[in-house]
């Protein structure tokens, strides 16, 4: 091998190493540990080691009639439960509704998994129940990012469940019993960003990280928190929270970004085991039931494809909110509306 062979294959080298380098997320900053964030709250300890902090809500567990495991979405932690913030105090003591929200792994306090997938959410979930000492059957209910557990638990745990309430939770564009036209329309109406953000999620998980850090073009929307992305709707929601959530918010991200929204894009949009729509009906017998809340002018989680769900799946009782965006729990009196209609086994088709 000449010399300029030898140098020509030292500077490959050099750029395929600085390439992998720049591809690689930065490990996880593990709450607790030397250099990384305190731990703040209550905690348990998972199968595999890791910690999965929670936050309670409602009345003592051991009073409860209702026990329910809030799932919060992206960007988000435990701290953001708008069904136990929002819920009125008569509907809690009078139905004696007890709540547990948890930072999904890598969110907040809770360890990171790189291993996550629907499966391993709804397992995690199963043993927060237990541990907590929540009974046989709970109610579950999932927002946005949260579907991903939801629809998980309703294929994994369904023996654990009393109810469950899907609240506008994000679609996958490739399962496969969308009609390919359909999700191909859905999936045109993102953003052009938010289209390859999730293209990269889907076909080269091992890029999400860089494509979301990059600084030649835009990554995700949800990444970067760009609210100008929002409809009307939300937005005027948005500016009446104001700053409700500042007290936390440097909570949400405090491990690192990768372990947590882009998880979340690798998981939300990957490669499924199972598809929803292939689900049995969980409550044959009206012991219980499944609902899913979507309002019809959101920009995040297509209307389209939930109708459709609703079609394939005419157990899940399913409640179309016209004029409302992906924030519409935060709406007056929604929440409410939502945690009752859980608890009844005879929802209306809207």
């Amino acid at each position: 091998m000449s010399v300029l062979q030898k140098l020509l294959l030292v500077f490959f080298v050099c750029i395929a190493a600085s390439t992998y380098k720049a591809i690689q997320p930065p490990p996880p900053k593990l709450c607790g540990s030397p250099d990384g964030p305190s731990i703040t709250g209550p905690r348990i300890k998972l199968r595999d080691g890791r910690h999965l902090a929670y936050k309670e809500d409602g009345v003592p567990r051991d009073e409860a009639t209702h026990k329910i495991v809030v799932v919060h979405g992206s960007d988000s932690c435990r701290h953001d439960n708008a069904f136990a913030a929002l819920l009125s105090p008569d509907i809690k003591e009078g139905l004696g509704v007890y709540m547990v929200s948890f930072d999904r792994p890598g969110y907040a306090e809770s360890d990171p998994d790189p291993n996550r997938t629907p499966k391993s959410l709804a397992l995690d979930i199963e043993e927060l129940a237990d541990q907590l000492s929540l009974g046989s059957k709970f109610y579950v209910i999932g927002y946005s990012m949260g579907g991903q557990a939801t629809w998980g638990c309703l294929k994994y745990i369904p023996h654990r469940l009393a109810g469950v309430m899907l609240v506008a939770p994000v679609v996958n564009y490739w399962w496969k019993n969308f009609p390919s036209d359909m999700s191909t329309e859905a999936f045109n109406q993102q953003a052009r960003n938010d289209q390859w953000a999730v293209r990269v999620a889907h076909y080269a998980p091992w890029l999400t990280h860089w494509w979301n850090s990059q600084n030649w073009f835009p990554g995700s929307s949800v990444v970067a928190r760009n609210l100008g992305m929002l409809s009307k709707s939300d937005k005027e929601i948005m500016f009446k929270l104001g700053a409700a959530r500042r007290q936390h918010e440097a909570q949400i991200r405090q491990q690192g970004t990768h372990e947590t929204l882009h998880r979340d894009m690798i998981v939300g949009f990957g490669t499924w085991e199972f598809d929803p729509m292939e689900l049995e009906n969980l409550f044959p017998n009206n012991e219980g039931s499944v609902h899913l809340w979507q309002g019809d002018d959101d920009v995040l989680v297509p209307v389209t494809l939930q109708r459709y769900i609703a079609q394939k799946l005419p157990w899940i009782h399913y409640h179309e909110i016209p004029g409302a965006g992906h924030l519409f729990p935060f709406a007056p009196g929604m929440v409410n509306n939502i945690v009752k209609t859980l608890f009844t086994n005879d929802g209306v088709k809207n």
